[in-house]
């Protein structure tokens, strides 16, 4: 654009110029804008982040001279169009970090004056969008959490109000969806110690579904057998018929469900917590 004395114009430093109130930063101007080296004071990062905490930030060292790739940003407006009660969080930030909440926080860690964004308000058409474009950015990654994925999951499954539709927007099977939200289900011990990786995700899963009094007593006993020495018990072991057991499954052909419901028919509550631990054994 073109100023009164032959001057350009940038229209997205005027955007940043006029106001809160500037049609400029309305959504549907907004789409695609590349602003560099916005001031921190203006952004603030994604109230909804799945991601609870940032991590190291020693990888983004660089930034200080070098910001490699820009965060993507909604602008206020778009922002409290779909979370009106986030204004509060927002604080007098211009412009949300949805992707790169870990980049604008290294900007603030390394002292950096500014941070390069792309305005991109059409994943902002719904809270679905807004969600699954914070999530994809994150999941897989070394780094990201198994239960801030696993919040995430829940996050998007409660947006979307089907497990399958959240499966189809990750791209992912409705047996992984299934098992990240079972994570959830953990005790706050065993949860630490999945974060700790003290306790396996392959692990957690058949712990999630032992009863939540008994999850913590399941896994001691199920680390404990680990520890002993193989064929301390074998005699015993012997003696029951285990061929047999496992020919007669196999004869009746009879699903994980039906043998589960057999299992609770015979077992009270805590044999049923003895098999569970006993199941987690590695083979």
């Amino acid at each position: 654009m073109v100023g009164g004395r032959g001057g350009r114009v940038d229209l997205a430093d005027l955007a940043g110029s006029v106001g809160d109130s500037s049609t400029v930063d309305a959504p549907t101007n907004s789409d695609g804008v590349f602003r560099a080296n916005v001031p921190l004071g203006q952004l603030v990062a994604n109230p909804r982040n799945p991601r609870a905490e940032v991590g190291n930030l020693e990888d983004l060292a660089t930034i200080a001279e070098r910001q490699l790739q820009p965060g993507t940003v909604v602008t206020r407006a778009a922002w409290l169009a779909l979370w009106p009660e986030d204004a509060a969080q927002l604080g007098a930030a211009r412009w949300v970090v949805v992707n790169g909440c870990r980049r604008l926080a290294a900007c603030h860690h390394y002292q950096r004056a500014g941070m390069d964004v792309v305005i991109r308000d059409t994943i902002a058409t719904n809270r679905e969008s807004v969600l699954w474009a914070a999530i994809v950015e994150n999941i897989d990654r070394q780094d990201f959490d198994v239960l801030e994925e696993a919040h995430a999951v829940e996050l998007l499954v409660a947006e979307t109000g089907s497990a399958t539709v959240a499966a189809e927007r990750l791209g992912r099977s409705s047996g992984w969806i299934s098992q990240r939200r079972a994570l959830l289900k953990l005790a706050p011990e065993l949860q630490q110690a999945l974060r700790e990786g003290e306790l396996a995700v392959r692990v957690a899963r058949s712990l999630a579904r032992v009863p939540l009094a008994q999850q913590v007593a399941a896994w001691r006993r199920a680390q404990d057998r680990c520890d002993e020495p193989r064929g301390s018990d074998t005699g015993s072991r012997q003696t029951f018929p285990v061929e047999a057991v496992a020919r007669l499954l196999r004869r009746t052909k009879a699903n994980p469900d039906q043998i589960a419901a057999a299992l609770r028919e015979t077992y009270d509550e805590s044999q049923l917590a003895e098999l569970a631990s006993l199941l987690l054994l590695p083979g």
